[in-house]
């Protein structure tokens, strides 16, 4: 919606008519009449409802024909079309029509004295990427105020397929899967490298908030990483359903595009290889680092050297730029020119690109200005694609307001520590580093911080259970106790016991099989007459405080303790309790530390 649709004079940028309203700490659109015309009354932005997929499937439900009623459309309102059916699409994938998109407010009295306003309420907001740029995050009341159906309309969608939880809250961390392609589609880019690209995951960045909001952790994962691909039952473009079978020992890339493999099959494949359920997802191509490093006016970058990449055409001089266009995706393309000349140099400086662009973001520049703030919004929901269940732009907003409190000082960037492939004579792809790379997964999925930032509640309640580890530990040929599996992997509870019969000489334990309902986490139940026990056995399987569940009376002599295994639970000998503190030797970056690229 703009100033020329409603009667207004022509050539008036929209986002210079946003006001701020001291009242509320909100811009508010004011529209004043030209000279001679009359004003005209308000009204709804026309609508253009983006399309969202049918709702996704659980993995061992694969038909490779529609269910009855599964992915039948409605008429949406407003010309939208939502979801008729379908396990997990709660909140349907239609869009009603919202508020009107503008307000026209009176002018002051003459003569009378504005108020001072007031510092906004509501002033944090910022628009960041994970990959090649942006995941949305706007507040200052996108509702109504921001035209909630001119941004409705720009926002595409794909089906999650099940892949991700669908949701976040308040009381969990939040994962979020930012994935940039190398699509060549769109002006201008057809002569970077392989433009018939279906769109790989070229760059794939796992953003992980805390549940308290404290800290994030965003996880790079080398395009090039051998790894296996999980079965993906898909939604398709043209609305049909397809099962695309695994591949086992291919690289990440092909996660995306390859066998029309859509974003939701990267989902499953991140959480195999860590093991970290993914909420959702956001896609960018290059337009979308084009679009939004303009919308900004430029990220700054330092560069210890001249660079002169005739593959990604870039060329700059040692010091200090500020890029956008087609020289910021030429900078996040780069590789020959630093580092290594590799892929696992390229992810470096895109980290150290992201960390300016959310230091720049974060600046009173330009959080305070409207037209900056609107030119963010327009750029980010035209450029990313978004899994269906945040196809909203109410969804996006309250995602956003979830993750703009974490300050760039406590957002570590790494990789995912790997290896040359071994199996290689001329090295062009990289595995799994086993000794590192289990320690950097499960910090993340206990929610650990890479910079030992957490609210004090929290650190008093682990204090509190340490205190459980604390004090006689038992032989382990003492230790008497039955192993349930709760939610553990197929065979685990067999697994458990083999390891801790023949490697730890546990030999009062038994295989119980199944629990009788399955646990969240791995616990283990005991008699405070057993404490000596427990601790013997948490120290083995490393085992956190958290886990212990102690009861209220003693144990008779012959009484076992319980060892219910849940999710958690990788094989014997693994540690379950993620360490408190990352390897010194991986690679990590703060988003406050400024970093001349090499």
């Amino acid at each position: 919606m703009d100033a020329q649709g409603r009667g207004r004079d022509e050539n008036i940028d929209p986002a210079d008519q946003w006001v701020l309203n001291p009242d509320t700490g909100d811009y508010e659109l004011r529209l004043t009449p030209s000279a001679g015309r009359p004003a005209a009354p308000s009204g709804s932005a026309a609508p253009s409802a983006s399309r969202a997929s049918a709702p996704g499937r659980r993995r061992d439900q694969a038909p490779t024909t529609p269910p009855a009623g599964e992915r039948t459309s409605v008429p949406g309102q407003r010309g939208g079309r939502r979801s008729a059916g379908g396990r997990g699409d709660r909140d349907g994938s239609g869009r009603a029509g919202g508020r009107a998109a503008g307000r026209a407010a009176a002018a002051p009295p003459t003569g009378r004295r504005r108020p001072k306003p007031k510092k906004p309420a509501r002033k944090k907001a910022l628009v960041w990427t994970g990959g090649v740029l942006a995941l949305l995050l706007v507040g200052v009341g996108t509702t109504g105020y921001l035209v909630y159906e001119h941004f409705n309309g720009n926002i595409t969608s794909v089906s999650s397929d099940g892949a991700g939880t669908g949701g976040f809250s308040k009381d969990r961390a939040i994962n979020v899967l930012v994935i940039g392609t190398d699509k060549r589609t769109g002006a201008g880019n057809e002569g970077y490298g392989d433009k018939g690209s279906v769109g790989h995951a070229d760059t794939t960045i796992l953003f992980h908030v805390s549940k308290d909001r404290t800290n994030a952790t965003a996880l790079s994962i080398p395009r090039d990483l051998i790894t296996d691909i999980p079965d993906c039952p898909t939604n398709q473009s043209d609305g049909s359903t397809k099962d695309i079978p695994a591949t086992p020992g291919k690289r990440f890339n092909e996660s995306l595009g390859q066998y029309d493999r859509t974003p939701s099959c990267t989902m499953r494949t991140v959480t195999e290889l860590t093991g970290i359920k993914v909420d959702h997802f956001m896609v960018a191509d290059f337009n979308a680092v084009k679009t939004l490093t303009a919308a900004v006016e430029g990220v700054d970058v330092c560069l210890a050297k001249d660079i002169d990449d005739p593959d990604s055409h870039l060329k700059l001089s040692e010091g200090e730029h500020t890029l956008d266009g087609e020289q910021a995706l030429a900078f996040l393309r780069t590789r020959h020119s630093v580092g290594f000349g590799g892929d696992l140099s390229r992810i470096e400086i895109q980290q150290q690109f992201l960390g300016s662009l959310m230091r720049k973001l974060k600046s009173n520049d330009t959080l305070t200005s409207p037209t900056r703030m609107w030119s963010l919004a327009e750029a980010a929901t035209k450029a990313l694609t978004v899994d269906d269940k945040i196809s909203d732009i109410n969804q996006l907003r309250k995602l956003g307001m979830e993750l703009a409190s974490v300050e760039p000082k406590n957002i570590t960037f790494t990789t995912v520590p790997v290896i040359d492939n071994p199996a290689e004579k001329v090295k062009a792809t990289v595995v799994l580093d086993e000794t590192k790379a289990p320690q950097v997964f499960s910090m993340m999925r206990e929610d650990v911080s890479f910079t030992a930032v957490e609210k004090q509640e929290k650190a008093d309640a682990k204090a509190r259970d340490a205190a459980k580890l604390q004090g006689k530990t038992a032989d382990p040929a003492d230790v008497r106790v039955d192993v349930y599996n709760g939610g553990a992997p197929a065979g685990s509870a067999q697994n458990a016991l083999d390891w801790l019969q023949n490697e730890k000489r546990v030999l009062k334990s038994t295989n119980k099989a199944n629990a009788p309902q399955d646990v969240k986490k791995t616990q283990l139940v005991y008699a405070p007459n057993q404490a000596d026990q427990a601790r013997t056995l948490a120290e083995m399987m490393g085992m956190s405080a958290s886990a212990m569940k102690p009861t209220t009376t003693d144990a008779g002599a012959m009484e076992p303790m319980v060892l219910t295994l849940g999710p958690d639970f990788q094989k014997g000998g693994t540690p379950l309790t993620a360490p408190r503190k990352a390897p010194d030797e991986i690679q990590r970056v703060g988003a406050d530390k400024a970093v001349c690229a090499k």
